[in-house]
């Protein structure tokens, strides 16, 4: 369970880490910060490009970080956005969140508001990896 310092933190750092987000395609800037089990924080920024495809969002910035340095283990992740209200994750970042397990996101914004929610609860859908027999690749399926 998080508690307030930690969440405050993580939150500063993401309103730190917008101010380098670079948006040359949506405008929407988004600050993140995650937290590895081990108390190590990662900031990350919105990285636009003029290839869509290779546009980054905050929270797969600030999680590309954390595993690059050898993190596996989280227990959340902060986002903010220069937005009225918070700033949702979408499905792929969702699911990306899920895949390396980050079991709560705390939303915040700009005046000062913060909510935490399970990943489960925003998800629209919860997603989960299933080997196929045949060989390593994988199929998404639907839980009930």
């Amino acid at each position: 369970m998080l508690n307030y310092d930690i969440m405050d933190t993580m939150v500063r750092m993401a309103m730190e880490s917008i101010r380098n987000a670079y948006t040359l395609n949506h405008n929407l800037a988004v600050g993140a910060c995650v937290l590895s089990s081990d108390g190590t924080l990662y900031g990350g920024c919105t990285v636009d490009h003029s290839i869509p495809e290779l546009s980054m969002t905050a929270e797969a910035v600030a999680m590309a970080k954390a595993i690059s340095d050898g993190k596996r283990e989280f227990d959340a992740i902060a986002l903010i956005a220069d937005i009225d209200g918070y700033y949702i994750p979408d499905d792929e970042s969702c699911q990306f969140l899920a895949e390396f397990n980050v079991p709560e996101v705390v939303l915040a914004d700009f005046d000062g508001n913060i909510e935490v929610a399970k990943i489960d609860e925003i998800m629209p859908y919860r997603q989960r990896r299933k080997k196929h027999r045949n060989n390593d690749s994988f199929l998404f399926e639907t839980e009930d």
